[in-house]
């Protein structure tokens, strides 16, 4: 697996495990993989994971069940969407705005591209 680096690899971790719920690979009340399994599987040290995994819960993402393992939580997926949603709008949207504006590119080019793209069935 290849990690960025401008962004910790705990949240890499965790936005991988995010986007299997988001495309229904991992739904509510679901079994996953165990921190050990999960850190194999990424080539990470299993701390790391852990990380990753204690972050999850603290988002209600996934829940423990004690000596079962970790599962994913009823209500992720919109915790997730509302959680990526704000993400996009605050850190992703002001340098994608500014980079239009020094390009001179208007919200008509881009509904174009994006009309095509979906036209096309590719994501951008």
């Amino acid at each position: 697996m290849h990690f960025k680096d401008n962004k910790a690899i705990y949240l890499q971790i965790a936005d991988f495990i995010c986007e299997d719920i988001l495309q229904g690979k991992l739904s509510e009340d679901e079994k996953i993989p165990s921190v050990r399994e999960y850190a194999a599987v990424v080539e990470v040290n299993a701390n790391t994971c852990a990380r990753a995994y204690e972050w999850m819960q603290g988002q209600d993402i996934i829940y423990t069940k004690r000596g079962l393992g970790y599962f994913v939580s009823n209500g992720a997926k919109l915790a997730i969407l509302n959680m990526k949603r704000q993400e996009f709008l605050t850190e992703t949207l002001p340098d994608v705005a500014r980079q239009m504006l020094n390009l001179g590119i208007t919200l008509e080019e881009l509904n174009e591209e994006i009309v095509k793209h979906q036209k096309a069935g590719t994501n951008l």
